[in-house]
């Protein structure tokens, strides 16, 4: 029997994707609504431009002479957003990989500082003047994934080896991770000392002459920091789709997330996959590190060992949100970045602050993590109407 479109796997996973972006966004529309009618200085009218840039910032152009906002086609936006979503896009396939194998990858921060710090050593450290710069970018990024690698591969052992649980292991090599970069960079001389104003900055790539190629996307986005990388995430993003789905490691690896002790026994060898599988996400995890640091138009703040970067968990979102599928990551990315510049808009152009779109994101990621209770109730939904469709034929058959 040919199962329908709505019956699919898939399509209840992006219907249930889209449930919870419809429900923040009518969240955040909701708490801008009561902002400004509790405010007299903003009123109804201050309300109405606040939820129209929570929904539609990407397209605002500004204001006029007049003070109304004004939409269209904004190239600057439009390829900032696009060069955010550049980290996010591998930090979630670094957490998606985690999630199809039956990992929880929460160390995808302290690999992208592994990234970060092994890319912008070798960058700026390998002189351009007797090695070309594009082989410099290419060493510095393979040199940032293998870096992340290693570092995603610790918590692997343990968990294979040991037994030890890999969320703890992730959490304490993500805390070591910032404390190393912040003292390798610290008795390092990549530090900024050409500009006066900056402490605990590094230098740009730029001042090495290593800067991702823009592959004349800055052409088609003016002004913006938009470069090739988002379209080497892309092809990441495929790669590990065809390796998931298409290849006989792609199932060992499932076979153990699906049942560890099964895959064993069934000749997979289920310590090494677990081994691989962390080492390939901290591979992503540091490949958006090494795709956004050498962009040749970013700063590193080194003395990270208070923090750890955004970017690692905000994969979280992003790989709940796409229900782990490779292909999935790169839309919700691109979503989850689309509300931080809908964010900024909100907080250029208005009363209101950004904050307001960190609302909207906590309520997605909270019916995301209940993504399989909202796919339930579509198919209980979907089988009410099929029963209902049912007992009306046997009604009209009666009735002839």
């Amino acid at each position: 029997m040919k199962t329908s479109f709505w019956d699919k796997e898939g399509t209840k996973s992006v219907l249930a994707s889209l449930i919870a972006i419809i429900v923040g966004m009518l969240a955040g529309s909701i708490i801008i609504l009561i902002v400004g009618l509790s405010n007299s200085s903003m009123g109804l009218s201050g309300a109405w431009e606040g939820i129209r840039l929570v929904i539609g910032g990407l397209f605002s152009t500004g204001r006029t002479a007049s003070g109304s906002l004004t939409f269209g086609f904004n190239p600057t936006t439009f390829g900032n957003m696009l060069f955010r979503a550049t980290p996010l896009i591998m930090t979630g396939l670094s957490v998606a990989l985690g999630n199809k194998s039956g990992l929880f990858n929460i160390g995808a921060p302290g690999q992208y500082l592994a990234g970060t710090t092994a890319s912008l050593y070798i960058a700026l450290s390998i002189p351009t003047t007797s090695v070309p710069a594009w082989l410099v970018w290419l060493l510095a990024f393979l040199g940032g994934m293998l870096a992340g690698a290693c570092w995603g591969a610790i918590p692997g052992l343990l968990k294979a080896y040991l037994n030890i649980n890999e969320v703890l292991a992730c959490i304490m090599t993500n805390w070591i991770a910032a404390n190393l970069t912040t003292w390798l960079f610290d008795i390092g001389n990549l530090k900024n000392v050409a500009e006066g104003t900056k402490t605990s900055y590094v230098y740009k790539t730029t001042f090495n002459g290593v800067a991702t190629s823009k592959l004349g996307l800055d052409k088609l986005f003016r002004g913006s920091q938009i470069n090739g990388g988002i379209l080497i995430a892309i092809l990441i993003a495929v790669v590990v789709y065809i390796m998931l789905s298409k290849t006989t490691l792609g199932y060992e690896l499932k076979a153990c997330g699906a049942n560890r002790y099964a895959a064993r026994y069934a000749g997979i060898k289920d310590k090494r996959n677990i081994v691989l599988t962390m080492a390939m996400a901290g591979a992503l995890a540091a490949a958006g590190a090494a795709l956004y640091n050498l962009a040749g138009n970013t700063e590193f703040f080194w003395n990270t060992y208070q923090s750890l970067p955004a970017e690692g968990f905000n994969g979280i979102p992003v790989a709940l949100l796409a229900v782990n599928n490779p292909i999935g990551v790169v839309f919700a990315a691109i979503f989850m970045s689309m509300l931080s510049i809908c964010g900024q808009q909100l907080t250029n152009l208005t009363a209101f602050n950004e904050y307001i779109t960190n609302v909207i994101i906590a309520v997605i990621v909270y019916l995301a993590a209940f993504m399989l209770v909202i796919k339930l109730w579509i198919t209980k939904l979907r089988k009410q109407r099929g029963n209902r469709r049912v007992a009306g034929g046997e009604g009209k058959e009666g009735a002839k």
